[in-house]
């Protein structure tokens, strides 16, 4: 579910905007509200919002010059409402990378549709933000788990069991008594088809699934632990950190996708 904050002078439009659109709906959680540019800065930079309504003409800090310096410390993406259609305004909103520019009153069935096509655009930023972090740290798993990608078909299975049930305890021996082989022969094949042992590609495909839990930005580190097959809280902090050379906090703290 991503974030959404609004950004309005106008308490009937803010309002308006706040509660009678159904966000859940659409895919979205209002997080926030602010009456102007000053407080703007302050709750984007508290509740970091995937994506920011803004009006231009607020007291105190207008809304360009509020996403100007919000982007400084947090990364979101930006809708501008105006009831002013000088050029001035709409390129200084082009050059702040806005994602569009609508004009007062909201059209809601217009910011409806530009809302839904922004949920897809930050899905996919973030999908390929997440990616590019495990090819650089070595746990390209969607390529390492790919069925084709194998000859030997015991490896196959040992892959497809890891992937459907990582959240349970399981070993190599548990694996190979399941597939009925030696636990040796499963080892060694494993090791010769993927470059990894067993126990390196679960806990990399279990990281890989926290990571995406943890960016999602919903649950608790231990709760994301727990729910990735890590019984030991301590334990999957020291694993996820060998993977990525961050702690889960420290990736929650610098998560960020592309604006």
């Amino acid at each position: 579910m991503l974030k959404v904050l609004i950004a309005e002078d106008e308490d009937i439009i803010r309002k308006g905007l706040a509660y009678t659109i159904d966000w859940l709906s659409i895919g979205y959680v209002l997080v926030g509200e602010a009456a102007n540019g000053e407080e703007g800065i302050e709750k984007i930079k508290e509740l970091k919002p995937d994506v920011v309504l803004a009006d231009i003409m607020m007291p105190k800090v207008n809304g360009l010059e509020m996403i100007r310096r919000a982007k400084e410390e947090v990364r979101f993406k930006s809708v501008i409402l105006t009831s002013y259609a000088e050029f001035d305004y709409a390129k200084e909103a082009i050059e702040l990378k806005a994602y569009d520019y609508l004009m007062k009153p909201v059209d809601v069935d217009k910011l409806k549709e530009v809302m839904g096509k922004l949920q897809v655009e930050i899905k996919h930023e973030k999908e390929k933000e997440l990616v590019f972090r495990q090819k650089n740290q070595g746990m390209d798993i969607e390529l390492l788990s790919s069925g084709d990608f194998y000859k030997n078909p015991y490896v196959k299975k040992t892959i497809d069991f890891i992937k459907e049930r990582y959240i349970e305890k399981i070993s190599i021996e548990s694996i190979s008594e399941e597939l009925e082989i030696s636990a040796s022969y499963l080892s060694r094949k494993f090791k010769e088809e993927t470059g990894h042992t067993c126990l390196d590609f679960l806990n990399m495909y279990r990281v890989q699934q926290a990571i995406r839990l943890l960016d999602e930005g919903i649950y608790r580190v231990y709760q994301v632990s727990d729910m990735t097959g890590f019984s030991d809280y301590k334990h999957f902090c020291l694993v996820f950190k060998r993977y990525t050379k961050t702690s889960p906090r420290e990736f929650i703290k610098n998560k960020v996708y592309t604006s």
